[in-house]
């Protein structure tokens, strides 16, 4: 992606549609557009989650992913284009695997809570997860690379894993689903 904006406001959008690096013009809500956006804005909610105090490596981690969200973006943008590759779903197995080794097994379903960093953790999941679905809808209709929407089923589970992770760190535990009846 050799092309870098100097203008912001360029005007071009006014009409309801948008560029995509290839030169063609789509309609801003078009799938593709649509899945753009949700990567988008998951990548700035991990930014969000990164403000949190973190464990350093949790950071890096994150890091390595907002880099591998924008280089996705750049995927989206360009039709055709492949950037994410199995070496990159690899990346968050390999850390699905070691963040998830040392939690205790699940009983219980899990809210989404406990520390501010755990829950914008369940937050950056969810977020992942309609990304995922908006990756869905594109293939669809267009030919989406397959490590993508794999990339993207394993980051939600990763920040499903973190916000755990987190929670523990912070002397604190699952927030669980409690069974039965809460209304007196």
């Amino acid at each position: 992606m050799a092309t870098r904006l100097s203008v912001i406001a360029t005007r071009t959008g006014d009409a309801g549609t948008t560029g995509l690096g290839d030169g063609s013009r789509v309609d801003k809500n078009a799938p593709r557009v649509e899945a753009m956006g949700n990567v988008d804005e998951l990548n700035s909610m991990i930014g969000l989650l990164r403000t949190e105090p973190l464990p350093e490596e949790v950071d890096a981690l994150f890091s390595q992913i907002q880099n591998d969200l924008f280089d996705l973006g750049a995927e989206l943008c360009i039709p055709g284009h492949a950037v994410i590759s199995q070496t990159h779903v690899d990346f968050l197995d390999r850390n699905l695997a070691h963040y998830n080794a040392d939690l205790e097994r699940l009983k219980e379903f899990i809210l989404p809570g406990g520390c501010r960093s755990a829950a914008l953790a369940h937050l950056a999941r969810t977020v992942c997860r309609r990304a995922e679905r908006s990756m869905v809808t594109l293939g669809q209709g267009e030919a989406v690379n397959t490590p993508v929407r794999q990339y993207l089923n394993r980051l939600s589970d990763l920040c499903f894993v973190i916000a755990r992770v987190l929670n523990r760190e912070a002397g604190g535990s699952d927030v669980l689903w409690g069974r039965g009846p809460r209304c007196p």
